[in-house]
């Protein structure tokens, strides 16, 4: 699955360049519980087709019927400057459109972004570039910007500013069962992903549809993937003629996530040969993850991607997990039960 906020904006845009009236609504503030964050986007067009989302449903089913022709609604999209709305500020309006308690979001609704807008900020987020999307809430004008680093969507009395891309990209070191589970998984949570594995025989079986697959040796595939801070490594193969150097590739950078599959024995001797034989230190390895994953007892391999992936999303929302959850210490615990 593509990257959601590039998949919106596409259908946007090609709306847009076939005619079709259409609205850009942006979550802009959220106050209490809120089921989708700040900056989540949805686009609807003038016969109710819908891309994105900013709620858990019913406030879409809201302003299709505010503002499309669909289910008999009245069709009457406005022209014009970008409104702000609010939904759920009363306990009945936030019962009715399904917040949680106490929950209120403000929305910023832009009506018929200019096609040729998106279609230049669509093309520089396909290129792999950070975008910055300046809308002036006076004429709904609309700037775009190279972004430096990805950032917070802000807005005021005069302007909302939203960042857009790159996608987040997975590189998996070695095909196989585990590998299938888990590149599916990273996909239909908007990564990217790419499979390096220079073995014919373990690459012969792979079914993984919309992955990127590579021949070069891994680190190599690590050099040519250049992973940025929306990057993560994981390595999968268990042989460490392939796994280390690209570890270690990928350490260099700055990628949010580098880790190994493999037991604690397996994990600790991986250390001690990067130390030993490629001159690094327990500083240089200290963001190196291994065991992998959290623990949930899991044995197989989708029980274990499932772990894996859930530490990666984790550490990709900066969410900060219990050491009880890591599976070194989890299994250590059990043993001195």
């Amino acid at each position: 699955m593509e990257n959601l906020d590039v998949m919106v904006l596409r259908h946007l845009r090609d709306w847009r360049l076939a005619g079709r009236r259409a609205m850009l609504t942006t979550v802009v503030r959220t106050w209490g519980s809120s089921p989708r964050p700040v900056g989540s986007i949805m686009a609807l067009a003038e016969d109710g087709a819908v891309s994105g989302s900013v709620s858990g449903g019913c406030i879409e089913d809201d302003l299709i019927a505010r503002y499309s022709r669909a289910h008999g609604g009245p069709g009457t999209m406005p022209h014009g400057k970008p409104a702000l709305v609010k939904y759920g500020i009363t306990a009945d309006e936030a019962h009715r459109f399904g917040l949680p308690c106490g929950g209120t979001l403000e929305l910023l609704l832009e009506y018929d972004p200019d096609a040729a807008s998106l279609q230049a900020l669509v093309a520089e987020l396909e290129q792999g570039r950070l975008m910055q999307r300046t809308v002036s809430l006076a004429d709904g004008s609309v700037k775009l910007a190279a972004a430096l680093s990805p950032a917070a969507l802000s807005v005021d009395e005069r302007e909302l500013v939203n960042t857009f891309g790159p996608e987040y990209r997975m590189l998996l070191i070695g095909a196989g069962q585990l590998a299938e589970y888990l590149a599916t998984m990273a996909s239909f949570s908007g990564f990217a992903v790419t499979l390096c594995d220079p073995r014919d025989e373990y690459r012969s079986e792979w079914s993984v549809p919309g992955v990127t697959i590579t021949t070069e040796m891994p680190d190599d595939a690590v050099t040519a993937f250049r992973p940025d801070r929306r990057s993560c490594v994981v390595g999968l193969t268990h042989d460490p003629k392939l796994d280390d150097l690209a570890l270690l590739e990928a350490l260099q950078s700055e990628a949010f996530y580098v880790g190994a599959i493999g037991s604690r024995r397996n994990a600790e001797a991986r250390r001690e040969r990067m130390i030993e034989h490629f001159d690094q230190t327990e500083q240089s390895l200290a963001r190196l993850r291994g065991p992998i994953g959290i623990y949930i007892g899991s044995k197989t391999p989708p029980e274990i991607a499932v772990s894996v992936m859930a530490e990666i999303l984790a550490v990709k929302n900066a969410v900060t997990l219990p050491r009880e959850a890591e599976v070194a210490h989890a299994k250590a615990l059990q043993e001195t039960d």
